[in-house]
């Protein structure tokens, strides 16, 4: 891991610590404008990490303090999400598959960073989790099945399909996993889809329900934020 200091953070708001993780994708042509740009003051905007498609992990602010790379959004209870939050930027345009090296690395770096905060792996989330329409990243190509293996992330197991199919279940389901930031309900099927069933489209069927619903069951949102 090698240092490069980005002048885009500040304190954390009230006293508060990191308890989730945001990965983002930079939708850029390199690492290194990526670095540039996050570490630009005139761009006012940085993350905690960067990290390159060769596996290189660039620390650009420090864990304890507020980075700007989150924006407007919510996770659950959480809506200044910059200062609950260590934000991860992956070098890629969101047009590719991210690389083997890339995702070893970011495995290591999350598993150390969960353990250093306590951060369960319900609340490492994706920048288009916490601000549904506005964001798209990690995108469907990220491999979240795979972090959870590693259970540094979640992934609904198999379950009993409903028979009884609602927008108004799927969208209380959502909410109690985390994801208020929008009640739309095409909205929150196109967030949820992007992340756990991103080859799949048409209306609102029963699997869907089934496996936000076993996420809401295992993990809502916020009960353990901040217990190990």
């Amino acid at each position: 891991m090698t240092t490069r200091a980005s002048p885009n953070c500040g304190p954390r708001r009230e006293g508060a610590k990191p308890d989730l993780v945001v990965i983002h994708y930079t939708a850029m042509s390199s690492a290194k404008a990526a670095a540039d740009t996050l570490c630009n003051p005139d761009n006012e905007v940085s993350a905690h990490y960067l990290i390159s498609e060769d596996g290189e992990v660039l620390s650009l602010v420090p864990e304890a303090m507020r980075a700007w790379h989150a924006g407007a959004g919510q996770w659950g209870a959480v809506s200044d999400v910059n200062s609950r939050s260590i934000g991860i930027e992956l070098s890629n345009t969101g047009l590719a598959p991210f690389a083997a090296a890339q995702m070893d690395a970011l495995t290591d770096l999350l598993k150390g960073i969960t353990a250093r905060w306590a951060i369960r792996p319900e609340r490492v989330i994706g920048h288009s989790d916490m601000a549904p329409g506005r964001k798209i990243d990690p995108g469907p190509r990220f491999d979240w099945r795979r972090i959870a293996h590693e259970g540094i992330s979640v992934w609904p197991v198999s379950q009993k399909l409903p028979q009884d199919v609602g927008t108004a279940r799927f969208a209380a389901a959502m909410a109690a996993f985390g994801y208020t930031a929008t009640n739309d309900p095409e909205l929150l099927l196109a967030t949820f889809r992007l992340r756990f069933r991103s080859r799949h489209t048409g209306p609102l069927d029963a699997t869907d329900l089934a496996m936000i619903s076993d996420l809401a069951a295992r993990f809502p949102v916020d009960v353990n934020a901040a217990v190990a």
